[in-house]
């Protein structure tokens, strides 16, 4: 199947975190600089790609399991000066060396060791049933670029799904999110923000209240464009307007999307959603998350187990590199993690887990692994 072009039918002109031609290769663009600048960094190792991921050019965890996908292709570009040809065992090698790289980027958003497993994988199905041991390297390189376009396409199939299923979720009126979780997140789409983008299609009748979400101010520079561009209607608020906000009957629902969710539904998002969740109990609004299932991590008992990165005291100290205040001690995590308790529902690609808990994700895993025919 040509991945390339179904991509490119998929999105329709719709914003992406990246794009890929086979001459000029793959490039990312660089989310630290929106919505001010529009400037595009290429990538040609996956030594580009972890420094793309760790630095932030690129983020939120479905996009960050495309980018580290492109990352282990990228470890068999021919044009980096490596052997033509050699052993399957050689090959294996570099890639177990770029996983390890690549994984020690970003360890909270569990979708990046899903890609990362995922390549693996493939790569092992494919090749070991080859009787050559000695492959070309141009051969291994495009075989693992189509399996990242493969991995791109299905996540914006995935957003379709979730988003379809989760429209009907939200009521008509104001609905509040955190940080980015759209197309510039994913593959193209988004999880929170399709559900918000398909609703407004549905019905038109919705207004975004966008948080700020400091410190990176994702939501600002992010949501706030891609929410402008579509033509839908938005507020952008600071963080600490949110209870207001709720407490004027403004806001009807709360949708975020997710970095990690644990065995019992308990949800790592960006740092801020959790006060977001507990205000939307306390005036009783529903908030629901939008993931893919491979945001699942149900070796994980529950949040308490799901590390927590902490990012620069320069994010909170700087603005745009540009100092604001004294070199003065600093905590910053960059995520927290939401209990399951405060979560109404969890849209995916596969159906809706209403109040989760470990009974309701594990009974809704169970249902979908009955429905995969058994080979």
């Amino acid at each position: 199947m040509d991945y390339q072009k179904k991509i490119m039918d998929l999105l329709q002109g719709q914003v992406a975190p990246l794009r890929f031609d086979p001459q000029r290769g793959v490039e990312f663009i660089d989310q630290r600089k929106l919505p001010l600048e529009k400037n595009w960094i290429k990538a040609s190792s996956y030594e580009d790609i972890y420094h793309i991921i760790r630095d932030m050019v690129v983020r939120g965890a479905p996009a960050i399991s495309i980018a580290a996908a492109f990352g282990m292709a990228l470890t068999f570009d021919s044009s980096l000066g490596q052997p033509d040809q050699a052993e399957v065992s050689h090959y294996r090698h570099e890639l177990g060396r770029a996983r390890a790289r690549l994984a020690s980027s970003r360890p909270t958003a569990v979708n990046l060791f899903w890609a990362l497993d995922r390549v693996q994988e493939a790569f092992d199905a494919h090749f070991s049933k080859i009787a050559e041991n000695v492959l070309r390297r141009a051969d291994v390189h495009q075989f693992l670029l189509e399996e990242a376009l493969r991995i791109w396409a299905e996540d914006i199939e995935s957003n379709q799904a979730m988003s379809a299923f989760g429209a009907g979720y939200l009521p008509d009126g104001g609905v509040l999110t955190h940080c980015n979780a759209g197309a510039l997140a994913t593959g193209g789409l988004g999880t929170a923000l399709g559900v918000i983008r398909k609703k407004f299609h549905d019905s038109g009748k919705i207004h975004v209240y966008v948080d700020e979400t400091r410190p990176y101010l994702q939501g600002a520079r992010l949501t706030a464009y891609e929410l402008f561009e579509d033509g839908i209607p938005i507020t952008l608020i600071s963080d600490n307007m949110a209870a207001m906000v709720m407490s004027q009957g403004k806001v009807q629902a709360v949708v975020v999307g997710a970095d990690r969710i644990a065995a019992n539904g308990d949800t790592a998002n960006k740092i801020g959603t959790m006060g977001v969740a507990i205000l939307a109990n306390h005036f009783h609004i529903p908030f629901y998350v939008a993931a893919p299932l491979a945001t699942f991590d149900l070796q994980t008992f529950s949040g308490r187990e799901i590390p927590i990165e902490e990012r620069a005291s320069r994010e909170l100290t700087h603005i745009q590199d540009r100092p604001f205040t004294a070199e003065y001690p600093v905590y910053n995590p960059g995520f927290d993690v939401t209990p399951s308790s405060l979560i109404s529902a969890i849209f995916t690609e596969q159906g809706v887990i209403e109040k989760p808990s470990r009974e309701s994700v594990a009974h809704f895993f169970a249902k979908i692994m009955k429905s995969v025919p058994q080979s």
